[in-house]
């Protein structure tokens, strides 16, 4: 089959396994970029701990972007890394205020995906995932956010090439799958990546994939 029908038959599969799956509350965009760089290097719970704390500290984040950076930090410890992570939110809060007027990116619902990716991109700490995220979850356009658990498996299952780096890898999926599967297939193989096809010690027997996977191929016993 070619590498369309196979992206496709991977979420017509996890569909079937899965159900449709709902993302986690949806934020607005501004919300949701600032979520997505605490949840950088750390686990959900921490990420929404340092979010919902630094909600409660400043009414708006026009105050998050004027505060004194050490308070920002402060609010923001349990996502780890808070000396770099409270700078950068505070540096793309100016950012985005400079540029656009005020302190809001619903403009980038009208831009053609690339354009309001790219928009995105140019800020220090704001990569593929992150940009691909906002614009997927928060503003309803056409992404694809490669994390960890989307790497792996679309390696392993033989949706890229083995070699290609995640960020090469969100252009290449996004041509793979139709735009109106990335929601459920983006959130579905994040599961399938946790529950089953863990980076050590891959549950294969118990995968709806196996018989399509080129790992499964060349590792039988698992």
């Amino acid at each position: 089959m070619t590498p369309k029908e196979r992206a496709l038959l991977v979420h017509q599969r996890l569909l079937d396994f899965y159900g449709q799956p709902e993302w986690r509350n949806p934020l607005p965009a501004l919300d949701e970029l600032v979520s997505t760089i605490l949840s950088q290097n750390t686990n959900d719970n921490n990420r929404d701990l340092a979010f919902e704390r630094l909600r409660a500290r400043f009414p708006t984040w026009e105050a998050v972007r004027d505060a004194p950076p050490e308070a920002v930090i402060e609010a923001i410890r349990p996502a780890g890394l808070a000396n770099q992570k409270g700078p950068r939110i505070q540096s793309v809060l100016r950012e985005i205020s400079a540029q656009n007027g005020k302190l809001s990116l619903d403009f980038l619902r009208h831009l053609p995906t690339e354009e309001a990716l790219a928009w995105l991109m140019q800020f220090k700490g704001v990569g593929p995932k992150t940009a691909a995220i906002v614009l997927l979850f928060s503003l309803g356009k056409p992404a694809f956010p490669v994390d960890t658990h989307v790497h792996r498996v679309s390696g392993r299952i033989g949706l890229r090439p083995e070699k290609m780096n995640a960020e090469k890898a969100h252009t290449h999926l996004a041509q793979l799958f139709p735009p109106e599967t990335y929601y459920a297939a983006h959130l579905n193989i994040i599961r399938l990546g946790r529950e089953i096809c863990r980076a050590r010690k891959p549950r294969c027997s118990a995968c709806p994939l196996q018989d399509i996977c080129d790992y499964r191929a060349h590792h039988p016993e698992q």
